[in-house]
């Protein structure tokens, strides 16, 4: 049960980059947006194989995990600006007001995804739920959910 939620929410996860309206504007989210969507495309082929969706890939595995370890290292640097008013940013404002709990959810996630065993798809279903955990998280206090 508990990896079946984790792989519900790492789907709900990974699509919901794409229901911003309009098109992002302003440089800084532009770079963002790139930076989570990096981040949902690697989470999403963990949990593809996790959830049996892609034929496990040792390779592809220990990239997407990798691929979200540093995306992760990047988020102080990309967030820091936090730029121009753009209406299709899906980032809260609380991000900048509470730039050190914003900051510590970023460690969380490379740290979650470090510890990811992904030497079979059995053991990345059973670390689904610790990064799923994260991205919730972060996600329910410094993102705008559009409609």
């Amino acid at each position: 049960m508990k990896f079946v939620k984790a792989l519900l929410l790492g789907a709900i996860l990974t699509t919901g980059v794409a229901h911003a309206e309009g098109e992002r504007t302003d440089p800084n989210a532009i770079a963002r947006s790139d930076l989570m969507r990096t981040i949902g495309k690697n989470i999403g082929m963990l949990g593809d194989m996790a959830g049996g969706k892609a034929a496990y890939d040792a390779a592809g595995a220990e990239g997407a995990k990798a691929a979200i370890i540093e995306a992760a290292g990047k988020i102080e640097a990309t967030f820091k600006e936090p730029g121009a008013a753009d209406p299709a940013s899906e980032a809260k404002p609380e991000i900048w007001a509470n730039w050190d709990d914003f900051l510590a959810n970023a460690k969380k996630l490379g740290d979650a995804a470090g510890a990811m065993d992904v030497a079979s798809a059995e053991s990345i279903g059973a670390g689904m739920g610790a990064l799923g955990g994260v991205c919730k998280d972060c996600h329910t206090e410094f993102r705008m959910m559009k409609q």
